[in-house]
């Protein structure tokens, strides 16, 4: 793992790492994709358990679609969505993580300064 991190990456390679994220930083296609992960669903019910407006849920599973992180089926006139690439849980579950170690460590700074300043 440490070797993983400490090869050069080229800029080719970066620019793709970016574009990831760059889809990764749309919190409407992180809700579909959160939802996506109870397993495939219609476009209908994509909106209705996203609370969006059917135009821009079709922007955004299109975002989704040409990134690869989601598969499309169709099935006469309905179409179905489901998560193609799972490594996307494996990064908010690690991101979470990171984020409530922060806030936990934030919390217990804010604390510490109350106790201080009650004893003052």
């Amino acid at each position: 793992m440490a070797e993983d991190q400490n090869r050069e990456l080229s800029d080719a390679a970066l620019a793709l790492i970016a574009e990831r994220f760059k889809v990764l930083a749309e919190p409407m296609r992180l809700r579909i994709l959160h939802t996506l992960g109870g397993g495939e669903l219609g476009v209908s019910e994509i909106i209705a358990a996203v609370g969006g407006l059917q135009a821009n849920i079709s922007k955004q599973l299109g975002v989704l679609l040409q990134a690869g992180l989601v598969r499309r089926r169709k099935q006469g006139l309905r179409v179905f969505y489901r998560v193609a690439d799972a490594t996307f849980f494996e990064l908010c579950q690690l991101v979470c993580s990171s984020l409530h170690e922060r806030l936990a460590a934030q919390v217990e700074e804010i604390e510490s300064a109350v106790a201080l300043r009650k004893g003052a």
